[in-house]
Formats: structure tokens, C-alpha cells, sequence
């Protein structure tokens, strides 16, 4: 019997892809609000995603009402408000505290896939997915002097469990709409995505006319947009399409574990830009490819 482990592969990969992004996103965030760039990431990731569509000929879409509306409501929640949540909490928290507050996603996601999908995850299973979280979690939960001497905004808190909740939900709906359906994973982030930025424009435009600050007034800054360009490349276009994948082919829980082991793949960035990386550090990224390889095992 062979075994298939293209929806936990896809995860890993999507994971990787975010690490990069996320430390992208928390520098460009500086300069853009997070509606401005969520928006943004999002309409070029369409554009990457048309043309990749119109390049593999798979021009056709068949699907059925009730998964087209569970992928629209899932885009609107998972990335209309779950990434405007995400990148809000960045700038209040800092990517490595956001992140720890995300690892609340994968358990709420198998929680609510139990309740509303009936898939179970056995003992097993369940050992796998918490040792992962738990070796994220001690990854990022290791203080920097500057955070002992600060405590958690409670606007950021707020954020990070707003994007943890949205993360788990829509990826409970995207599974709920891809497992029995033949959609190709490229279009159903487009229709995510779509659903997203559709839900965005009406708020853009009535920031727009509260704060005078109009989405075309980044363009002039050269390297704020190549680097928003970097990202949503890596982050959204691919990290979605392979997002979709996952959830598509794995069983959600499992495939939102994977999806939320990021911080252990910023550790080589920053040993990389010269960074120290502490032993405890090693220990928790030791714990989480522990629980990553018991998840694989399982299958």
C-alpha cells in the first residue's frame, strides 16, 4: 500500500513559505495599515493565481452552491478578517507573542471539525498534534529582555484570539466545502481570496473617507512595495494555493498543526542574519519535528 503524504507535505511547505512572509509582513506593517495590506497582498495573489490558472488549463470550474458558499464564507472569515486580525496583531505584539497566541488554531480547528465535520482524530493522533504545539509554543513563548519588561497590550491579545478563531473557522469551512467536492485547491483560493477582497473594499473605502489616506499613495515607496510584492507571493499566492491543498487531502486538524509550525522555520533566518538562537529554542523546535514525525508515522 502506498502511502500519500501530499497534504502534510503541502502544509510543511505552506508553513515554510509563511515564516518568510510573516517576518516581511511585521516590517512592512510599519508603513501600511492592516486593511490597506491585507487588501494588497490579496489582489496580487488573484492576478499570480489567474495566470497560473490560465497557464495549466484549468479554465473550467464545476461546482455545486452549497461548497461555493462555504469557500466564500470561509475566505471571508479565514483571510477578510482572520489575516486583517493577524497583521493588526503584529504591529501590537510582535510576530514571535502573535504567534504564540496562534497556536491556539490547530486544537480549536480539530475541536470544531469534530463538532460540525465528525472527523476524529484518535489518541494518537491527539498526542502528535499537541507535542507539535507544545514545541511551538516553547519556541515562541521564550521572553527577550525587552519583553519581561512588558506586558501584552490587551488590543493585541484581543487581535491574536480574533485571528486564531477565524484561522480555526475557516479552514473548518474550506474543508467542509473541498472534501467531497473535485474543485482543483488553485481555485479555491481564488474564490477565498475573492470572497475576501470583496468583503474589504467597502471597509477600505470608508477608511479612505475618514482618514484621506488613499491605497495609491504606497506606490511611491519603492522598496515597501517589492517587499509587500515578496510576500504576498510567497505567503498568500503560494501559501494558499498549498493551504488549500493541504486541508483538501489531510484531515483538517492535522493539516492546521503543520500549517502552524512557522516559528520553528524562522530559527534558520535567524541564525542566518546572525542571530542567537537559545537552547531552549532547540529543545522546542526538537519537540516539534517529535510531534511532526508522529503525525506522519500515523498515517
Amino acid at each position: 500500500m502506498v502511502i500519500n503524504y501530499q497534504g502534510e507535505i503541502a502544509a510543511l511547505v505552506a508553513a515554510v513559505l509563511w515564516a518568510f512572509a510573516s517576518v516581511v509582513y511585521g516590517r512592512v506593517g510599519a508603513h501600511i495599515p492592516p486593511l490597506h495590506l491585507n487588501l494588497i497582498k490579496g489582489i496580487i495573489a488573484i492576478v499570480l493565481l489567474l495566470i497560473t490558472i490560465v497557464a495549466t488549463g484549468k479554465l473550467s470550474l464545476v461546482i455545486a452552491p452549497v461548497p461555493l458558499c462555504l469557500l466564500l464564507l470561509s475566505g471571508v472569515i479565514g483571510i477578510g478578517l482572520g489575516d486583517t486580525a493577524f497583521l493588526a496583531g503584529i504591529n501590537s505584539l510582535g510576530a514571535r507573542r502573535l504567534l504564540l497566541l496562534e497556536t491556539l488554531a490547530p486544537p480549536m480547528t480539530a475541536v470544531f471539525a469534530l463538532i460540525f465535520l465528525h472527523e476524529r482524530l484518535n489518541a494518537s493522533a491527539w498526542c502528535g498534534v499537541l507535542l507539535t504545539i507544545l514545541g511551538v509554543a516553547w519556541v515562541i513563548s521564550e521572553r527577550t529582555e525587552k519583553e519581561v519588561n512588558s506586558s501584552l497590550p490587551l488590543r493585541g491579545v484581543i487581535f491574536g484570539l480574533l485571528a486564531a478563531v477565524a484561522n480555526a473557522s475557516g479552514a473548518v469551512l474550506s474543508r467542509a466545502a473541498l472534501v467531497n467536492t473535485n474543485i482543483n485547491p488553485l481555485w479555491a483560493a481564488l474564490i477565498r481570496l475573492s470572497a475576501a477582497t470583496l468583503f474589504l473594499l467597502p471597509l477600505i473605502v470608508w477608511q479612505q473617507d475618514k482618514s484621506k489616506t488613499s491605497i495609491l499613495s504606497y506606490s511611491k515607496q519603492g522598496r515597501v512595495v517589492a517587499a509587500t510584492c515578496f510576500a504576498a507571493f510567497c505567503g498568500t499566492y503560494l501559501g494558499i494555493w498549498l493551504q488549500q491543498t493541504a486541508i483538501k487531502l489531510a484531515p483538517v486538524g492535522i493539516a492546521s498543526t503543520l500549517l502552524q509550525t512557522s516559528p520553528i522555520f524562522i530559527l534558520p533566518l535567524a541564525l542566518w542574519t546572525g542571530e542567537k538562537v537559545s537552547i531552549r529554542a532547540v529543545i522546542g523546535v526538537i519537540i516539534a519535528i517529535a510531534g511532526i514525525a508522529l503525525l506522519f508515522y500515523l498515517k
